[in-house]
């Protein structure tokens, strides 16, 4: 009778002692889970978002350097006048009128430099300031936090279809709220000495990923043809994920180049 309780005292512990092991590990591998979770939302995004701003800021300046020492005001015969944009850092200053610049050619990644940025993408109503790269590769440009121009399309300011591409989360987010943009918003893009200012036209809040219609000369989706444009003329296509935190589907924003 004592051998008996004794054993079966022994199998309870045990029981026990697998119970509180199992546990423990539950717990630790929940943690781990939340730690990878908070390191993939959280921590990578503020580090894209803050590379990116960082290489604003070098586009700027560079920019600004070289409006400085060009050979036309290196001769020192024609000071900056107020208000020209060689007299103020940065692109922001150059005129916002769009008809009397002539389209940029799309930039080669060697013309773009190292780290692949050629441009700036401004939206003021969503406070946004973003790097745009050649190509939509993740992990050379869109997990950086910048903006990807997608392959073969048009230049900014140039006629066709200027489609971009952007994360709605992680990795900088910088189209989170693009589903914010209303008809009337403007989306202001800063090269090297120009400025191309759009209007947002148009809206189209879920396509599937393969709707290439969107990215067309043309933009008109192919899955809701009743959605898009019918006429060329110089556009900028903004896509991004849609819903949050899922990539079934594809959100579009269309804007028209300011006459």
């Amino acid at each position: 009778m004592v051998v008996q309780g004794r054993g079966r005292r022994a199998r309870r512990a045990g029981l026990v002692g697998v119970l509180w092991a199992t546990a423990e590990l539950t717990v630790t591998v929940g943690v781990v889970v939340l730690l990878l979770v908070v390191h993939q939302v959280w921590w990578t995004n503020r580090q894209a978002a803050a590379a990116a701003q960082e290489q604003v800021r070098s586009l700027e300046q560079a920019w600004a350097l070289e409006q400085a020492w060009s050979p036309e005001r290196a001769s020192g015969d024609d000071p900056p006048a107020s208000g020209d944009p060689a007299s103020s850092p940065g692109p922001s200053s150059s005129s916002s009128s769009s008809s009397s610049s002539a389209p940029a050619p799309v930039p080669s990644e060697r013309a773009a430099g190292p780290s692949g940025a050629y441009a700036v993408l401004r939206i003021p109503r969503l406070g946004l300031v973003v790097p745009v790269a050649q190509g939509i590769d993740k992990r050379a440009v869109l997990d950086k936090g910048y903006v990807g121009q997608y392959p073969g399309t048009a230049g900014p300011g140039a006629q066709g279809n200027f489609a971009l591409a952007g994360h709605r989360n992680t990795h900088g987010e910088p189209f989170r709220y693009i589903n914010r943009l209303r008809a009337g918003d403007e989306l202001i893009v800063d090269m090297r000495g120009r400025r191309y200012t759009y209007v947002v036209g148009k809206i189209l809040s879920e396509t599937t990923e393969r709707d290439t219609g969107v990215i067309a000369p043309v933009p008109r989706s192919v899955v809701k043809p009743e959605h898009g444009y019918g006429e060329p003329g110089a556009y900028i296509t903004l896509t991004t994920c849609t819903p949050e935190y899922s990539s079934k589907y594809r959100l579009v924003v269309w804007g028209t180049l300011r006459s």
